[in-house]
């Protein structure tokens, strides 16, 4: 039962950090910046986490904290995904293969680079 609680504090400080980078992006243009932003944030945390948790090897709870609670709740596939209808119903056919494009791409990148961040730090 205690791992369900980091889960579900890690969640819910991830989906507040979401909404609010979210609201304060949301006026810029159409394209949805606040879930790329949020996205390769969280890959980035993620991959320095996970980069983090093989060589320390830190106790089981701060995984559940931030790898599966923070970066679940910060990063959101189902959002990016109706993000990316609302274009293509728009026809906004440009900004949605960005959207896919830019997401995948930044999400990826972000990762290593938080694996690379982490490498550094601890000298491997």
């Amino acid at each position: 039962m205690d791992k369900l609680i980091y889960i579900f504090i890690g969640g819910g400080f991830g989906s507040i950090c979401r909404y609010l980078i979210g609201r304060g992006l949301i006026n810029y243009s159409n394209f949805p910046y606040g879930t790329l932003v949020a996205n390769a944030l969280s890959c980035i945390l993620l991959g320095m986490m996970v980069a983090w948790v093989t060589i320390k090897s830190p106790d089981q709870r701060w995984s559940l904290l931030i790898l599966t609670g923070f970066c679940g709740g910060f990063s959101t596939y189902s959002t990016f995904t109706y993000e990316t209808l609302q274009l293509l119903k728009k026809e906004d056919y440009l900004l949605a293969g960005a959207n896919i494009f830019g997401n995948l791409l930044l999400c990826i990148v972000s990762i290593l680079i938080g694996i690379k961040l982490i490498n550094l730090i601890f000298g491997r």
